[in-house]
């Protein structure tokens, strides 16, 4: 009897699973018939493992309902994305995707885990208005979101998640946050960060959120930005003037911050008053107040004026042989007159050329948020005010991110699942465009209603936004690169189905394909399944009146009728992985037993779907 191809694996990777066994792995022994031994666990790593007397948790970050996000985040999804467009083939520089962000983000965990370099979110603030809108049904968030979006039959669409009721207002936040940052750390690089924008009311919350999900010692920095450029009068106990943005690394003992450039300013502080051939320099202070043994004595300026000592309380930097060296090499300078305190010549060229990020931005140097209205009007047409979107972020506010962790050259992902109107993917268009730069994005948007007609959905002001910044932002390096653009939709494929088998009821897994399945559609699913990255060229090849689709190590054969020449010929392209439609093989053992033992012997692995 041949050996039966292995399935793909139409969920999202199962995360408990793949915690436990390697927990397992590092300690085994330790799990036995789904029970942790505590005891056992101790030994193993030389320490005493005890229990709260009363029974309670410890301390750390509790809230009602977070049970319910951890089993939110662990539910494997049976989603897909669906390819709007055909530039599949061609590839694509930048990704756009509708839908839940919780769903999305589950779905890329195998093409994507270990891959970003930069994630940057703008999640709801949670101010108390009833627009909290994501789904948080936690038993089935894709139902949640289908229904959200009408994309099944309900009664009606969720599009408000209602009146905050019983103080739940941040544990709700909190539940909805949680499984994102989980699965979101996941996908970052282990030199990859992540920034937070967020105001006073969840920032304390958010804090202890990431020290739990990213651990508190890569914590980086918490960024002020200065997001008004004038008070506003109207306030009745302070003018809000600030946002946070909160940064944490996914390992902080190997991410360091690239540094920004010199500006101007500090560049303008050195000149060359006495034509110096080293060039420009300002001067420094040749004293200190730390102690140095070798740091007092006397010294005689150029005009014979002595000077008996560093001033009182301080030392001189250098030994005197240092200091005499020093000026016999023309870097130190004693004033016009030859008679001052002499100053240590700092040269322009001998420092630094880059400076270290602070933690206070301000408008000047990032924008403002009329900037980002501004800037958001001259990218999207909209049909009146009252339309535009309402709380987009300045590009310069996010380039400053990229600035400091990514680079042109490495080809790094950015990410964003919070993308509204699309402040990202216009800010990494621009700095590729400056720089020369191949960043990736993806961005992520729910559909959520406007309430206007130009733009019924902000997705869709996300879309148009993107478009109008790849045509205003031209890549510098080459043709205008290609967004592939998905909708969150249910799996292509039937689930288990029951099936009657005499007296006996048997689950039968169904290989039958949704009728409204394109042949794209199950390649893009497929492949997204196997772990292909969403912008992945796809390679066609015709044989036996079918194609053959390929792209990074995956080949899946788009026929429901298989014989050898068509496998064989799908075999022949040389990939790790070929996938057949199991509805192609019904009836077929013998293509079946063919492919099995032609694949084994080529070293590929069969697969079916």
């Amino acid at each position: 009897m041949s050996q039966e191809p292995e399935r793909v694996d139409l969920e999202s990777p199962d995360l408990a699973a793949k915690k436990l066994a390697a927990f397992q792995d590092l300690f085994p022994g330790v799990v036995a018939d789904g029970v942790l031994d505590a005891t056992r666990l101790g030994e193993l790593l030389d320490t005493e493992v005890t229990a709260p007397a009363d029974g309670r948790e410890r301390f750390g970050l509790m809230w009602a309902g977070k049970q319910d996000a951890v089993r939110s985040l662990l539910a494997p999804s049976r989603a897909t994305l669906v390819p709007e467009g055909d530039n599949q083939d061609q590839g694509g520089s930048h990704v756009f995707v509708e839908g839940d962000n919780l769903e999305v983000l589950k779905l890329l965990q195998k093409a994507y885990n270990d891959q970003v370099k930069l994630i940057y979110i703008d999640p709801p603030y949670n101010t108390g208005s009833n627009n909290f809108i994501y789904p948080d049904d936690y038993s089935d968030s894709l139902s949640a979101y289908l229904e959200f979006t009408g994309q099944v039959d309900a009664a009606g669409n969720r599009t408000s998640a209602g009146a905050d009721v019983l103080g739940r207002r941040h544990s709700r936040w909190l539940s909805m946050m949680y499984p994102r940052l989980v699965l979101a750390r996941n996908l970052l690089k282990q030199d990859g960060v992540i920034f937070v924008s967020i105001d006073d009311n969840e920032v304390a919350n958010l804090r202890e959120l990431m020290d739990e999900v990213f651990g508190p010692e890569n914590f980086v920095a918490t960024a002020i930005w200065q997001k008004v450029y004038s008070p506003k009068n109207s306030a009745r106990h302070f003018s809000e003037d600030h946002d946070y943005i909160v940064v944490y690394a996914r390992n902080a003992e190997i991410w360091t911050p690239n540094p920004l450039p010199r500006t101007q300013k500090q560049d303008k502080a050195y000149k060359n008053p006495d034509d110096d051939p080293r060039g420009p320099w300002k001067p420094g202070d040749l004293s200190a107040r730390n102690y140095y043994s070798k740091g007092t004595y006397s010294i005689r300026s150029p005009n014979g004026r002595l000077i008996g000592g560093p001033p009182v309380g301080t030392y001189w930097r250098y030994s005197e042989e240092r200091f005499k060296q020093l000026d016999v090499e023309g870097r130190v300078w004693w004033g016009k007159s030859g008679n001052n305190a002499p100053a240590l010549k700092r040269y322009l060229s001998e420092v630094n050329q880059g400076r270290v990020p602070q933690t206070l931005w301000t408008y000047g140097e990032v924008g403002h948020n009329q900037d980002a209205k501004k800037e958001l009007i001259r990218r999207v047409q909209f049909a009146s005010s009252g339309s535009v979107f309402d709380t987009p972020k300045p590009t310069r506010l996010i380039r400053r991110m990229l600035t400091l962790a990514t680079s042109a050259d490495d080809g790094d992902i950015v990410l964003d699942f919070f993308a509204g109107s699309g402040s990202t993917a216009d800010a990494v268009i621009q700095q590729n465009a400056e720089d020369g730069g191949n960043r990736h994005f993806i961005t992520v948007q729910l559909p959520e209603p406007t309430g206007f007609e130009d733009f019924p959905l902000v997705s869709d002001i996300t879309r148009a936004r993107i478009s109008a910044s790849l045509a205003a932002v031209p890549d510098q390096s080459g043709p205008t690169p290609e967004v592939r653009s998905y909708r969150l939709g249910p799996s292509n494929f039937a689930g288990d189905q029951a099936v009657n088998a005499g007296q006996q009821i048997q689950l039968q897994s169904s290989t039958l394909v949704e009728p409204h399945a394109s042949f794209d559609d199950i390649v893009t699913e497929v492949f997204l399944k196997e772990g292909v990255p969403l912008d992945a060229p796809w390679q066609r090849v015709e044989a036996a009146g079918a194609w053959i689709v390929s792209a990074e190590g995956v080949t899946i054969v788009q026929s429901l009728e298989l014989t050898d020449e068509l496998v064989d010929a799908a075999l022949a392209v040389g990939t790790r992985v070929v996938v057949l439609l199991e509805d192609g093989l019904s009836g077929a053992d013998s293509v079946k037993a063919n492919a099995v033992a032609n694949a084994k012997q080529l070293g590929i692995t069969l697969k079916t779907v």
